[in-house]
């Protein structure tokens, strides 16, 4: 036990002395200190009247005694309010500036939890004249530069010169909140983007940002601010608030304010995850300064505090069987159910509609289908004319959606990183909710020694009556067969039309059954 305590310990000093996050108490809007009036009535109007306990330290952090001195890193659970917990101080301290230009950017993995944390941002800053800006690939890139790039008016009778109608293209945005593959897009081609006045950096999900390359876009926003520091010293001149009183000024001299009235700016990081990293080796990418680590208690890994888990042991061959009864037993509670892959996700979302009148609607979300179904699906989801959503890991990573009660790993997830993520979808903001894991009796021991790592020894066993398993039966003979038909009709189909297709063939396993 020794042993796996010392692989745990954080390697970093900085990691070895965390501020304890649940040290903190939830506080009313009317309790926080400095709070802006204006973003008081916008978190209002979100029915939001207190922040919690990482809001509250993160606020502490930025704008109160702290006031961005160190960059952050954060290591909370999933649906504790990290993204408010950014969203709220860097609204509140780009709430003076009288220029508009990029001072925010906000990275994330994937179109859907960007658009989840730009909704955030929209729903704040306009109330302090800020405008927030998109950048995931969901439109195309000429509607995206439109919105982002604001291009000066032609005055009619006047020659058109193009190198000097892009020397005063200007930023529309204050805050933009990208994906690592757009952004790259717009740093390389689009005129008029830039991040020379670039305040603050949130890198969201930092784990798996770190873990993939994203078209190397994090040394390329670094070197791009640095070299803004190296070109603010030739200037050879000492700035303060004040000395800015033009867009001109500020693009010549590099970022407009120096930092705690220290003669050079500095771009102010924020990393964070539910499940933070502690390789030395992917923070150094970070080039943090003097990093201050906020955590929830002792445990790396923590699940939410309302959360209910439970293990379901079930035979192999009828694993599908059980996972019906289960979602009988249910009774159309908003469902969220995990599988191992994209093409697990599609076979049995397909299986599951074969079962007859469930008496809910499934559907599934896989990185399988385009952004505009994911989107729509999930739209349905959360205002609940779908109740259950089969979904491979790409739900698995910062998605809220309001009223999820349960969480169902229909495979069991192989690191206790990507159960974290899975059960953060339910029991969110204080809420309850459940967690079910369908195992095989191989699969037991490797599951209990997984939750270990999370400091959970209370994951309960969970039973189903026998008679449902067995009057399913016959019906899931009948659906297995018109999964077969469906899935070979689909693969003649995909290679007719020359795109890969997996396909189940005779003696091969799906579900857990041969087919």
């Amino acid at each position: 036990m020794e042993e796996v305590k010392k692989k745990n310990e954080p390697i970093l000093p900085w990691m070895r002395r965390p501020v304890d996050v649940t040290q903190f108490e939830e506080r009313t809007l009317e309790a926080i200190p400095c709070l802006d009036p204006r973003l008081k009535v916008a978190l209002q109007k979100m029915s939001i009247s207190s922040l919690f306990p990482v809001q509250v330290a993160v606020w502490q952090e930025t704008i109160g005694p702290g006031c961005f001195e160190r960059d952050l890193c954060i290591n909370s659970p999933t649906g504790s309010g990290k993204t408010l917990a950014y969203a709220l101080p860097i609204v509140q301290m780009l709430s003076n500036r009288a220029v508009k230009c990029l001072r925010a950017l906000v990275v994330l993995p994937t179109r859907d939890l960007a658009l989840q944390v730009k909704e955030v941002f929209s729903a704040i800053a306009p109330a302090v004249g800020l405008t927030v800006g998109l950048a995931v690939g969901q439109s195309s890139i000429a509607d995206e530069i439109s919105d982002l790039v604001k291009r000066p008016k032609l005055e009619t009778g006047i020659c058109f010169d193009p190198e000097d109608h892009f020397q005063h293209l200007q930023s529309a945005v204050d805050i933009l909140v990208a994906t690592p593959g757009r952004l790259m897009d717009h740093i390389n081609a689009t005129k008029g983007f830039t991040l020379e006045h670039l305040c603050y950096l949130v890198v969201d999900e930092t784990d798996r940002m770190l873990r993939e390359a994203y078209q190397a876009w994090l040394p390329t926003v670094l070197q791009l601010t640095r070299s803004n520091s190296e070109s603010h010293f030739l200037c050879g001149t000492t700035f303060n608030h004040s000395t800015f009183g033009s867009l001109k000024t500020i693009r010549r001299c590099g970022v407009e304010r120096g930092f705690k009235d220290k003669p050079y700016p500095r771009l102010v990081k924020m990393v964070l995850s539910a499940t933070l990293t502690q390789d030395p080796s992917k923070l150094a990418q970070l080039y943090l300064h003097h990093p201050l680590f906020l955590t929830t208690g002792q445990s790396r890994y923590k699940l939410p505090d309302k959360l209910e888990s439970y293990k379901l042991l079930c035979e192999s061959k009828l694993k599908p069987v059980y996972l019906v009864s289960l979602l009988q037993s249910l009774e159309g509670e908003k469902c969220i159910v995990f599988t191992s892959s994209v093409e697990s996700t599609h076979r049995l979302c397909t299986l599951l509609n074969f079962f007859g009148d469930l008496k809910v609607k499934i559907k599934e979300y896989s990185g399988l289908q385009h952004q505009s179904v994911r989107s729509k699906t999930l739209k349905q989801f959360r205002e609940g004319e779908i109740q259950v959503l089969v979904s491979s890991d790409a739900m698995t990573r910062g998605m809220d959606v309001e009223g999820v009660r349960n969480v169902i790993n229909y495979d069991m997830p192989a690191y206790i990183k990507t159960y974290i993520h899975r059960v953060g979808r339910t029991a969110r903001a204080g809420q309850t909710g459940r967690c079910f894991t369908l195992l095989r009796k191989v699969e037991l021991r490797r599951f209990n020694k997984m939750l270990q790592k999370a400091d959970n020894n209370s994951c309960i066993d969970h039973s189903l009556p026998s008679s449902s398993i067995e009057s399913l039966q016959p019906i899931y003979i009948s659906a297995l067969e018109k999964l077969k038909e469906t899935v070979e009709s689909e693969a003649s189909r995909k290679r007719k039309f020359g795109f890969k297709f997996s396909k189940i063939g005779k003696g091969k396993k799906a579900h857990g059954t041969k087919v």
